[in-house]
């Protein structure tokens, strides 16, 4: 019985041995290939590492932008006690304080528009990465599919199959 299993399974190798070796040109195309997809995989990982740093250089930003927002919350909040009058405000006019609050109302609209400007960054750059991900997953399934493709199989009949 064993013999008789090893002699059913023997067709499927002389199948393969017959095949002749892979031509020069089908190794060069192989070994152009092979090159072509390690330069796309440093290419992918050069962008990668460019998103990473403006990714750091924007959360810097960001974390900066809190600070002198905070900052501006702080003054503002004193500047306020002083135009009602609930803190000591020495020298200055009220003319002066209200061009001072309006200053202040002015930078910190500035800041929340450069904070939205920075958000809009952040996530173009997530949605870049996600794109970037999904590229390779579809060069990899093709690339799954290419070689399934260039390899025939057998059918239990005998027929040749795609």
């Amino acid at each position: 019985r064993k013999q008789a299993t090893g002699y059913s399974t023997s067709s499927s190798d002389e199948e393969l041995e017959s095949k002749p070796s892979l031509t020069h040109k089908a190794k060069r195309a192989l070994r152009k290939r092979r090159k072509l997809e390690k330069e796309t995989k440093q290419l992918i990982k050069q962008e990668e590492l460019k998103r990473l740093h403006k990714a750091q250089a924007v959360q810097r930003q960001l974390e900066e932008l809190e600070e002198r927002q905070r900052a501006l919350e702080i003054f503002g909040v004193e500047l306020e006690r002083e135009l009602r009058g609930e803190a000591d405000s020495g020298t200055k006019d009220e003319n002066q304080m209200l061009h001072e609050w309006f200053e202040l109302v002015m930078e910190k609209n500035k800041l929340m528009r450069y904070e939205s400007e920075l958000l809009i960054i952040a996530q173009e750059l997530e949605l870049e990465d996600h794109q970037s991900r999904l590229e390779q997953k579809l060069r990899e399934k093709m690339a799954i599919d290419g070689e399934s493709k260039g390899t025939v199989c057998s059918s239990p009949q005998g027929q040749t199959l795609p």
